[in-house]
């Protein structure tokens, strides 16, 4: 048992007030509302009431909770409430969920992103189940004049055994409501848990295997416009002039007219990315009529100018000025700059003993390096926003992944007070770190402002995928100096991209090694980038782990093993004082990967490699199985092993762990966007390779290290490992170490050789 105090920061973390019909509600600032519809759970209370960031119990024992931060399918929306559920001691059929709209003024913290919802919401959510619990103890003790801690509860049940009363937490809930909030609460062991560590389904499948109505696209109202943008079609370049009158004489098309994304002094926040300020809009009465029209306007573009503008860092802070260089950028010249910037010194980010001495030293040095090209995102659903913008308030209908930096710009751009600007929030069908940029929200709501009407947004697939945000390209170099006994004598990584550095300098390996170097370097470009599935980590975790597989067996050692003498040695008599990783728990996930996978056995016909990798606050190891069937590749098990401390839903994590699997796998074999005179070379999934159904592992088992640590992230980190277990296998498999990403395209080049 845990006992914590309920105010947890300056703001009132709880509070209470009475429902004109009966029932408690309980002020909590991480959760939202609507409405309620659920099946197989108690009837709704004679009285409801729609009450933003609370959780509400109604007279008959039924309880809401409105969850505050958006879902594009982590299941959060059901694990969240789980964790709340548990504390209160409440029948999970009779918890009622839905998703809350965007409010500063009751949420701390409405994103999702980075891994982090269930890590941040894991107290806080406890607390609040847990004061619940307690107040309605307290007010069960007053109305029976019983000692409290003679009353137990159970499935939303009080009861006093001496007396045998009992009362569902309906009937208490009314005098509840009156109570002062404990100071402190005791909070449950895990021993004691009876809904988290249980499988619960998604609280929305019904509703979307159904297709009812969820996300962005759905939502519609009476009257309302549709519009799409056009814009430019390279990087690098900007509008001149347009002829748009064929376009407008065509049925169904109401205007065609520019808008400026944002106001020329505004000041940006980090996620105030937009590729192209300025964008040609047009407007009718249907999505396919403006879709149609679009094919018809002529336009002329021109080189955009090198140009600046302020932007605030993540974390806040005094603003920087931002430059976009000109130019029409390719990956050929993106290649050789990276090339070139590689071989020249960089600025050191840790340095530890002398690793330049051992290098100069050195009998034997290892170096290789590995590159990655530019991502999309690829959400199924393709940006799309709903904006009704009026003279004194606007409502917004969007997919976001994080209303609160946008909102900034939606007041500073429509000129309205941010309480007049509502921003609901539909679930996303797909985020991936996209959806953190919601510059299709600000597009919307100019439009609507500019028409005087209700208009839904909508871009094409073209539109999506030629827009960025993308993952930026990548290169690293690593370096291993041996003595003349095979024995490491030094590391030294030197990673950078366009326009950013992957390096993480102090993770592993780093504080294993004595004399260790990590450097970084970017280039500048006006090609925007942004968050993409674990940001760097999805790159600099496949080029070190095939790294390490390739020292190992230059100095003949298992990769497994090569890897736990580096981490014993992190752990027993580590090197510098800011490494970011437990060295015992990484040990922990190769063991367990190890058992598991029966690696030490495995079958007769398949290759397998291994990789292991620490980001957002969790462990994860995975060996990968696969066969070759001619020049083909097939996947047939991976084994993946997780440390993200306590899992609140087993199977929606195993899921969520599956589906990080094939998504690294299909991105290890295909992934790839190229550029040319500044223009995508893919703008459709007739060029972009996604992975196909048939392509997926045949056998994917996902295992978690019980432990008693308070969960972490689940949703990016196993995704970079699976990189370097596909490329170590495929080693195996050919006898040729790949270094450059995507990996299918090197294959077909050697199955060409052989031929």
């Amino acid at each position: 048992m845990t006992t914590v105090n309920t105010k947890l920061n300056r703001r009132s973390f709880l509070k209470v007030s009475a429902l004109a019909g009966g029932g408690m509600v309980l002020s909590f600032s991480w959760l939202a509302g609507c409405k309620p519809t659920p099946e197989e759970t108690l009837g709704m209370p004679k009285e409801w009431f729609e009450l933003n960031s609370y959780i509400k119990i109604g007279e008959n024992g039924a309880v809401t909770l409105y969850s505050s931060s958006p879902e594009f399918g982590q299941n959060i929306k059901t694990s969240m409430p789980m964790i709340l559920a548990e504390e209160l001691d409440v029948d999970w059929k009779n918890v009622m969920v839905e998703q809350g709209n965007f409010d500063t003024n009751r949420f701390q913290r409405q994103f999702a992103g980075g891994s982090q919802s269930i890590r941040q919401g894991w107290t806080p959510l406890r607390t609040a189940g847990a004061t619940a619990r307690a107040m309605l103890v307290t007010a069960a003790a007053q109305t029976w004049s019983v000692p409290q801690s003679e009353i137990t509860t159970a499935s939303g049940i009080l009861e006093h055994k001496g007396s045998g009363k009992k009362a569902h937490y309906g009937e208490m809930a009314s005098l509840a409501s009156t109570l002062e909030v404990p100071e402190k609460v005791d909070l449950k062991a895990r021993k004691d848990f009876k809904i988290i560590g249980t499988s619960k389904k998604n609280v929305d499948v019904q509703q979307i295997i159904t297709g009812k109505p969820l996300f962005g696209l759905d939502y519609k109202v009476e009257g309302m416009k549709y519009a799409s943008i056009i814009h430019p079609p390279a990087f690098g370049m900007r509008l001149k002039s347009f002829d748009g009158d064929k376009a407008k004489a065509m049925p169904g098309i109401q205007d065609l007219f520019t808008i400026k994304v944002y106001n020329e002094d505004f000041v940006r926040s980090f996620f105030d990315v937009v590729t192209f300020p300025e964008l040609l809009v047009i407007v009718g009465n249907s999505t396919w009529e403006v879709f149609q029209a679009k094919k018809e306007v002529k336009v002329e573009w021109e080189k955009a100018p090198e140009s600046n503008f302020s932007m605030r860092g993540f974390g806040g802070g005094e603003p920087s000025t931002i430059t976009v260089p000109e130019g029409l950028e390719n990956t050929v010249d993106h290649r050789s700059k990276m090339e070139i910037v590689a071989k020249n010194s960089a600025r050191v980010v840790r340095r530890d003993g002398d690793p330049e001495s051992a290098f100069k030293k050195a009998a034997k040095v290892l170096e290789r390096t590995y590159t990655a090209p530019y991502l999309a995102h690829n959400t199924m659903e393709p940006a799309n926003c709903f904006a009704n913008v009026g003279d004194e308030q606007a409502e917004i209908y969007g997919p976001t992944q994080w209303p609160e930096p946008i909102s900034a710009a939606l007041a500073d751009r429509l000129g309205l007070p941010k309480d007049k600007i509502k921003i609901n929030l539909p679930r996303m069908g797909g985020g991936f770190g996209l959806r953190a940029y919601s510059h299709h929200l600000l597009e919307a709501a100019v439009i609507s402002q500019k028409i005087k009407a209700p208009v839904k947004m909508v871009y094409t697939r073209e539109d999506d995928m030629s827009y960025g945000i993308y993952r930026p390209t990548y290169s690293a170099t690593y370096r291993a100096a041996l003595d003349e006994n095979n024995q490491l004598l030094a590391f030294h990584v030197k990673a950078g991209g366009i326009p950013e550095s992957p390096l993480h300098a102090n993770r592993f390996p780093a504080g294993a090694i004595d004399n260790y170097l990590a450097e970084g370097w970017e280039i500048p470009s006006n090609i925007t980038i942004g968050a993409f599935r674990a940001p760097r980590s999805n790159f600099i975790a496949g080029a070190e782990q095939s790294f390490l597989d390739e020292l190992a067996e230059e100095m003949g050692k298992d990769p497994i093993e090569f890897r736990l003498e580096l981490l014993k040695r992190a752990e027993t008599n580590p090197v510098g004082e800011n490494n970011d990783y437990d060295p015992k728990r990484y040990a922990g996930v190769l063991e367990l990967v190890r058992e598991k996978s029966n690696w030490n056995n495995p079958p007769a016909d398949v290759h397998r490699g291994v990789s292991a990798y620490f980001c957002h606050n969790s462990y994860v190891a995975e060996v990968l199985d696969l066969k070759m069937e001619g020049s083909t590749p097939k996947v047939e098990n991976v084994f993946a092993a997780v440390d993200c401390g306590i899992v609140v839903n087993p199977d929606a994590a195993a899921n969520m762990g599956e589906g990080a699997i094939v998504d690294g796998i299909g991105n290890a074999f295909f992934g790839e966007l190229g550029f040319e005179n500044g223009a995508p070379t893919k703008r459709n999934f007739d060029q972009y390779r996604m992975i196909r159904q048939k392509e997926a592992p045949k056998n994917i088992q996902v295992h978690f290290v019980e432990n008693n640590e308070d969960p972490t992230g689940l949703g990016e980190p196993l995704f970079p490992p699976v990189f370097a277990a596909v490329a170590n296998a495929l080693y195996k498999a050919t006898g040729n170490r790949l270094y450059d990403q995507p990996f299918q395209p090197k294959l077909e080049e050697m199955s060409n050789l052989l031929m």
